[in-house]
């Protein structure tokens, strides 16, 4: 994006849209018991109106204020845009967690560019935090900047393995077998975004996934590349919200992570 200014704009709206959507999502999860959970592909890929509001929030900001952009949200699908420039939003990442009264779910929104993520946040209520990555610029969790140790290795740190109804369940296990053996520890949570911000603060060496959506991880991918870390590249294109396998990792995690996983 050669007019930076253009996407600083879009990253500030990002935050303040994720901060609206988070505190309407806050307030209907200390009220679960008021909504009505639905399914999707199985009884544990769940959608719930807090999924909706929350994305028609992020939704109504960014027509508002840039109605010239694209759209592509894990509820609301794809809205085409003629300013080259796509938000890709995931309201509530972790819904199985926020259903059941668990801590791990985020807001995530990345902002797409010539096939570039230019920017990202992911933002965790219960915690008030949040993670904000530009593209060459860095990474930062409530605005301190973010950089992963050197010194993480696949042996003195946790890894984040992610699955859904996607993933064949003798992968993972044979993954998380060979983590294993080669002195590693697998983390789950729910949240494949919140797991990304946390390699980025270095709260984990690594995270794997076998099939991510978009809007799931471009903003996650982007900050740990900013923080110093190493990703996998995502689909680009017509292609994109088909998603992709990930794979992300402190430097000193990557070579061990990626041979475990045959990336």
């Amino acid at each position: 994006m050669n007019q930076p200014h253009l996407i600083d704009a879009r990253l500030e709206l990002a935050q303040s849209a994720a901060r609206a959507a988070g505190a309407h999502a806050l307030g209907l999860f200390h009220d679960r018991a008021s909504l009505i959970i639905e399914t999707k592909h199985d009884a544990l890929d769940m959608v719930s109106r807090a999924d909706r509001e929350a994305e028609d929030i992020i939704r109504a900001r960014i027509a508002e204020a840039f109605p010239e952009d694209g759209i592509l949200g894990e509820e609301g699908g794809a809205q085409s845009g003629s300013s080259g420039i796509t938000w890709v939003i995931d309201p509530i990442d972790g819904t199985v967690p926020f259903v059941s009264g668990l801590p791990h779910w985020c807001v995530a929104i990345a902002i797409q560019s010539d096939h570039e993520t230019e920017a990202g946040v992911i933002f965790h209520p219960l915690m008030d935090e949040m993670f904000t990555a530009r593209r060459g610029a860095g990474a930062a969790l409530n605005g301190t900047r973010l950089r992963i140790k050197d010194t993480l290795l696949l042996s003195n740190s946790l890894t984040g393995i992610g699955a859904s109804h996607r993933t064949a369940p003798d992968h993972i296990a044979e993954i998380c077998r060979k983590l294993m053996e080669k002195g590693g520890m697998f983390y789950r949570n729910g949240s494949g975004a919140l797991m990304l911000a946390a390699v980025a603060a270095g709260r984990l060496g690594g995270y794997y996934e076998p099939h991510m959506h978009p809007w799931d991880c471009l903003a996650g991918l982007l900050l740990v590349r900013e923080a110093g870390g190493q990703t996998l590249p995502m689909p680009t294109g017509a292609k994109l919200a088909e998603g992709g396998v990930v794979l992300a990792a402190a430097s000193g995690v990557w070579p061990d992570l990626a041979a475990i996983t045959g990336h």
